[in-house]
């Protein structure tokens, strides 16, 4: 059968599939959990969330489902965690933003003690608590994390946007390589190109397939049958699909946001570092359009992060989808369900219906 491969086994769930591991506060424990007992793997982001966080997010994982489960971690790039704006810098993004605070009737904020959460202590969090999967993005963590995590067997999964990236998780000895095309939604975790250097989902796979051992697990524009048979039929042996959970009721998306990604206007999608400080593809609105002049002058990530987290919270409970950060890969025009349940059971049933037309020709 089209699911019996190395990163089923690996993973140890029924299909080889991969729900997508939202940040930001877009994953959920429910999602995650039905991912789960349908067959796939849920996961959970928790870049943003502080260590004792992570462990209540664990644990409530750990109620809620028996079988195996990710969570996930960005990788700082860099002196990032170094970055400090000096107050004039500061003030300036206040003052750039300052429109949309107003309009939402949020305050200004405050100069913080810091812009991102400590990765160190979020690490120890990960050993300590030995969830059954560990995934990461932008980049690799260091050789004895990922010593340990074979000593606690815990399976890896890192993130590559090109081959260079995808050898190096390899030498690096990460369990499954995502290989995650242009198409992806949500932000390019590139750390050794960069991003717009990203091809496409249908280049990535095959050559990253021919020159790893490592399983690999297609990533971008997949939402049906099609793209799950083309990723098998270009050397992948799992998909990590993103988009289309995120539009399931289960997720945390906001009822704005669900309804966006089914709207005309999904169909075109861009790269942009407005909200985040980092590129990341979503769907074009306001805020995003009208942010996009300012684009050179915008602080890194995690400072410029910092500064949109308050519009985009408040967006999201005031319904207001033309501030909002609408993370969407290109395939958004195919979602049609809104449960996971139904989606994995088409997304396996469709499989099998493509993969047996074709077998039939």
């Amino acid at each position: 059968m089209w699911f019996e491969t190395r990163a089923a086994r690996i993973l140890k769930t029924r299909l080889p599939l991969i729900q997508g591991p939202f940040g930001g506060g877009l994953s959920s424990t429910r999602l995650a959990a039905a991912v789960s007992a349908a067959g796939g793997l849920g996961s959970f982001g928790v870049h943003h969330l502080d260590a004792a966080q992570i462990k209540e997010t664990v644990a409530e994982l750990r109620r809620l489902i028996s079988g195996p489960f990710a969570i996930n971690l960005w990788i700082p790039l860099g002196s990032e965690r170094e970055l400090r704006p000096t107050q004039e810098e500061f003030k300036s993004n206040v003052a750039r933003l300052k429109p949309y605070y107003d309009e939402l009737g949020i305050p200004e904020p405050a100069y913080p003690s810091g812009f991102s959460q400590d990765f160190e202590r979020q690490i120890e969090a990960v050993l300590e608590l030995k969830p059954p999967v560990f995934s990461f993005i932008f980049g690799i963590p260091s050789a004895e994390v990922l010593k340990a995590c074979r000593t606690h067997g815990i399976v890896t999964i890192g993130t590559a946007t090109n081959v260079e990236e995808g050898l190096a998780l390899e030498e690096a000895g990460v369990d499954l390589i995502v290989a995650s095309g242009s198409e992806a939604g949500g932000h390019r975790a590139s750390f050794l190109r960069p991003p717009d250097e990203s091809p496409a989902t249908a280049a990535l796979v095959p050559q990253l397939a021919d020159r790893v051992r490592t399983p690999v697990v297609a990533a971008g524009g997949i939402a049906d049958g099609r793209g799950i048979a083309s990723a098998l039929a270009l050397g992948a042996e799992g998909v990590q699909v993103g988009t289309a959970f995120l539009a399931c009721e289960e997720s945390n998306a906001s009822e704005t946001y669900r309804r966006a990604l089914r709207k005309d206007s999904a169909r075109a999608t861009v790269l942009t570092r407005v909200f985040s400080g980092r590129y990341a593809r979503g769907i074009r609105n306001r805020f995003l359009t009208e942010m996009t002049e300012h684009e050179r002058a915008l602080p890194p990530y995690p400072v410029q992060n910092w500064f949109t987290q308050p519009i985009r919270q408040a967006a999201a409970s005031q319904g207001r989808e033309d501030l909002l950060a609408l993370w969407a890969g290109q395939n958004a025009p195919l979602i049609r369900h809104d449960g996971v349940q139904e989606l994995v059971e088409f997304l396996e049933r469709d499989t099998e219906r493509v993969l047996s037309r074709l077998g039939s020709r």
